[in-house]
């Protein structure tokens, strides 16, 4: 697949001269419309060779275009603060919103390969890592990123006389490490982890474009044109209103009215005495346990979701009541602003995730996407369906990197909702907690229903079970939550070992 990219492609100093110009004008117009248009964002990554021109190649988009509008990202080696999250985590709070331009000088494919080539982790690990950044790059690319991928390439000889001639010159010797030479000694096995890299990651959505890197002339117009050519395609498919086509699978239809929030037993209850011995019980267990030492390398990250009224704000209360405050984070989820709006779903959660030693609470949260999105048609079937992969693989993520994800459904009857609803209208101190949209959604209520037993259905899995919490009595619920959360967190410590 490098063949072509050591043909020798050369471009001449008076064709370079008289092409540049009218490049840069096409690129800074095509710049200009992607942002007074706003309607997706641009991802760019340069990947590639030591002494191929990577850097000199980030430099060049932002003086050939507009850099105020162009976020540029050297992603070397990750932080201490990086380090305490998924390694997407970087990743995704780097994206650049729609209307503007990012360019990543090393991505998600960094790190898969230098691991490879250090021999810490194997051929079938370093495909496990491909295809999580397949399934990224299809997300982005589905929420409606262009993504432009270089590859670029030298010959051994070629990087051999390009590293000696930057260590020659004193004004780029600084530029040639020490990483550098090793690396080159290495050429051959990094040139078989790149093939793997290419052919595995070189899709419909986000294809790899591999460039000559030995002549700075020809690498630059070929770089600036693909750019040119790719934001150009996009903006008219824009205009032409283009619907990309994706279909969705059906689900199973409730043909025999049998759901799993049927077989729910909702008069479960806990009197007040019980319910205050236990509250004591499991919240002293909580602080106990969150001051433990091992707490400290484990992350918990607790979900609420559940019907509008089901007591969700009253149990986050309960655990908040027991942990220090300077341990725990409550983000609340309400309809996403104009800057959420502006990046892929999932953006707002990840920006979120806490570090080691931390429990962030989401009050709503990702699901939004199969539950109020879906019933109320605020996305594409399309894109509900495919957010149960989505989900999941995102789950999966924080798994790996050992956040405890607890998810927790609370569930009332429709008879309790009202006469909830009823009670917080009279209420004055709770009359905040009922809006129209409330009332809205109940009408709604079987729709709801069906989504809820799909997102179960499709989202409880072993790393992140959805635990169903009868909530018509509070005190139960309230007791249920608490306990599970000690459980699992109970659970997570025990595998912990101390240095």
């Amino acid at each position: 697949m490098f063949e072509s990219a050591e043909l020798g492609h050369k471009i001449d100093k008076a064709t370079y001269d008289a092409e540049v110009p009218k490049l840069r004008e096409a690129l800074l117009d095509a710049q200009f419309d992607l942002g007074e248009k706003a309607k997706f964002p641009v991802i760019i990554l340069i990947g590639g060779l030591d002494g191929a021109g990577r850097g000199e190649t980030v430099n060049l988009i932002n003086e050939w275009m507009d850099p105020r509008f162009i976020d540029t990202h050297g992603m070397g080696e990750p932080s201490d603060e990086e380090m305490e999250r998924p390694m997407m985590w970087r990743f995704w709070r780097a994206l650049p919103p729609k209307g503007k331009i990012g360019v990543f000088l090393g991505s998600w494919y960094t790190w898969p390969i230098l691991n490879r080539a250090r021999g810490l982790i194997n051929s079938a690990e370093l495909v496990q890592s491909l295809e999580r950044a397949k399934r990224l790059e299809k997300m982005l690319a589905d929420e409606g990123a262009l993504l432009i991928k270089f590859w670029l390439h030298l010959s051994k000889d070629k990087q051999e006389e390009r590293l000696k001639l930057l260590e020659k010159n004193p004004k780029t010797r600084w530029r040639v490490t020490k990483r550098d030479w090793n690396n080159y000694k290495r050429y051959d096995k990094f040139l078989t982890i790149h093939e793997t890299v290419i052919r595995h990651t070189s899709t419909a959505e986000a294809p790899w474009i591999v460039v000559e890197g030995a002549d700075a002339r020809y690498r630059s117009l070929t770089v600036g044109k693909v750019i040119l050519e790719s934001i150009r395609k996009r903006l008219a498919e824009v205009d032409q209103k283009k619907e990309r086509a994706i279909r969705a699978a059906p689900l199973l239809p409730p043909i025999d009215n049998l759901s799993i929030l049927k077989t729910l037993d909702l008069t479960q209850k806990l009197d007040k005495r019980k319910f205050s011995a236990a509250l004591e019980k499991y919240q002293g267990k909580l602080a106990l346990l969150s001051r433990d030492p091992r707490f400290k390398e484990i992350t918990v990250l607790t979900v609420f979701e559940g019907n509008d009224a089901a007591g969700k704000g009253g149990s986050i209360r309960r655990i908040t009541g027991a942990v220090d405050a300077r341990q725990y984070q409550v983000v609340p989820i309400a309809a996403p602003t104009e800057e959420e709006r502006a990046q892929p779903y999932l953006w707002r959660f990840w920006r979120n995730l806490p570090r080691k030693g931390r429990i962030t609470i989401f009050d709503r949260s990702w699901y939004g996407r199969v539950l109020v999105e879906r019933v109320e048609k605020f996305c594409a079937e399309a894109d509900w369906m495919r957010a149960y992969l989505e989900i999941n693989d995102f789950e999966a993520q924080l798994v790996r990197h050992k956040i405890v994800v607890v998810k927790f459904w609370l569930a009332i009857s429709k008879e309790e909702q009202l006469r909830r609803f009823e009670e917080r209208k009279q209420t004055g101190f709770k009359r905040f907690k009922i809006t129209d949209d409330d009332w809205r959604n109940r009408e709604k209520w079987e729709d709801y229903e069906q989504a809820i037993c799909d997102m179960v259905d499709r989202t409880s899995t072993g790393d992140a079970p959805w635990t169903l919490v009868e909530a018509n009595d509070k005190y139960f619920a309230r007791i249920k939550v608490l306990k599970t959360l000690c459980q699992r967190i109970e659970s997570a410590m025990n595998t912990v070992e101390l240095k």
